[in-house]
């Protein structure tokens, strides 16, 4: 299965089950008052990382979610609630509300968990209406709707090392011998099509290695396999560059090391500024005379170098308790990359009321919420509605605004004729 690192997919949480209007009705009780019960909770949309999936595979298959909706009440029994629906991601999925493009929430622990959407209330019975002045009440509730939200989720993995370097460079060989990955290994460019995980240890510890496709010119700006994976390099604490020592190509090495290093500082200053190592790979191919000429050509790029061949496993020690060295004193030094904190929601008691040609438009969360839990056939209903429109002084300000009886009053696609009743 290839990786799949990034889509888009709608969730829907699920809808509240409407109260009931009823009355206790039994043989020998002959004023039985209103019993009606409250509806169930729709159920909600969870998302949590989990370290057995790997891919976001599942949610493109599917691409909508829906939760399930909370049952109507019956005469006093309440609804049962709707069943929340958890769908599992990868560690370190990114979750970005499509419409506003700004990220809600970084997953990035294993068993993390977010609540995506909130399923809907359910809606009150008439028994909650009962007062020393309304002793009868002969309306319930509505169920809340559900919320839904599209969302984007992009997976950046999180490995504390990331193997970058050309095509052929030998990073999947590498890989194979200092970890138990087994990534398709080929003797052409472009092999490894999606980045292979594993783990390496290092006497007792040990840490996680990503292999990248190889980058090509022109990978910063989006050619080739290589930029869209670079942003899987973006968590790691060091970039291992390796480098073909002994290209068939017979291109230049130190050439080659510097095309690929301006193309990382293309994509991101701050992944280029991650500290690194260099790691002269193939070493088992070319002779002996000519590696202290090319190790002393690399040293002048600042880094510490090795030499090292994942196929004869050569040199790989002193690279792996280097880089368990570098790790360790990144980890205290280095701060993560840190999502931006999650999108600030808008305050639900907040209202707006504006003039639209002959009309009113209202437009606020709860009073919307409001006006979709409201029995709009039931007379009693809309009185109870109108005396909340009043109470948050809706009503006040629309007289304010010029509003006269007759005229046209919307509330979230639902249509009015205003009245001081």
């Amino acid at each position: 299965m290839s990786l799949i690192d990034e889509v888009e997919a709608l969730f829907i949480s699920g809808k509240g089950g409407d109260g009931a209007a009823t009355f206790h009705r039994e043989k020998h009780v002959p004023r039985g008052g209103p019993n009606g019960a409250d509806g169930g909770k729709g159920g909600d949309i969870i998302l949590m990382a989990d370290r057995g999936v790997r891919t976001l595979y599942d949610v493109q298959l599917h691409g909508e979610f829906r939760a399930g909706d909370g049952a109507n009440a019956n005469a006093n029994k309440r609804g049962k609630d709707g069943k929340s629906l958890t769908i599992r991601v990868p560690i370190g999925t990114i979750i970005t509300d499509v419409e506003v493009d700004e990220p809600l929430v970084d997953l990035g622990a294993d068993g993390m968990r977010y609540r995506l959407c909130r399923g809907g209330r359910g809606g009150a019975g008439n028994l909650r209406f009962v007062n020393s002045v309304r002793q009868v009440p002969r309306f319930a509730m509505k169920g809340e709707p559900g919320e839904a939200l599209r969302v984007r989720l992009e997976l950046k993995m999180l490995a504390d090392v990331g193997l970058v370097g050309l095509p052929n460079a030998g990073k999947s060989t590498l890989l194979s011998v200092v970890s138990r990955a087994k990534p398709k290994i080929g003797a052409y460019p472009f092999t490894t099509l999606s980045p292979n995980l594993g783990v390496a240890k290092v006497g007792d510890r040990s840490f996680v290695i990503a292999d990248l496709p190889g980058l090509i010119e022109g990978a910063g700006d989006g050619v080739g396999l290589g930029h869209r994976f670079l942003k899987h390099t973006e968590r790691t604490k060091v970039l291992v560059h390796v480098v073909d020592g002994f290209p068939i190509d017979e291109s230049d090495p130190w050439q080659n090391y510097l095309l690929i290093e301006e193309e990382i500082r293309r994509y991101s200053p701050e992944l280029h500024a991650r500290p690194r190592v260099i790691a002269i790979n193939k070493i088992d191919m070319q002779s002996m005379g000519d590696l202290p000429a090319l190790l002393k050509q690399f040293e002048q790029a600042g880094h510490p170098v090795f030499a090292v061949s994942g196929a004869a496993a050569q040199g790989l020690e002193p690279l792996l308790f280097h880089l368990d060295s570098i790790i360790q004193e990144a980890e205290s030094q280095i701060e993560p990359l840190v999502i931006t904190p999650p999108l600030e929601r808008v305050d639900e008691n907040l209202w707006e009321i504006h003039r639209d040609a002959d009309e009113f438009v209202v437009t606020g969360k709860r009073v919307e919420r409001w006006v979709n839990m409201t029995d709009l056939e039931n007379r009693d209903a809309v009185r109870h509605l109108h005396r909340r429109l009043e109470r948050s002084g809706i009503i006040a300000r629309l007289r304010e605004m010029g509003a006269q009886d007759g005229d046209n009053v919307v509330i979230d696609n639902w249509e009015f004729t205003f009245s001081d009743w």
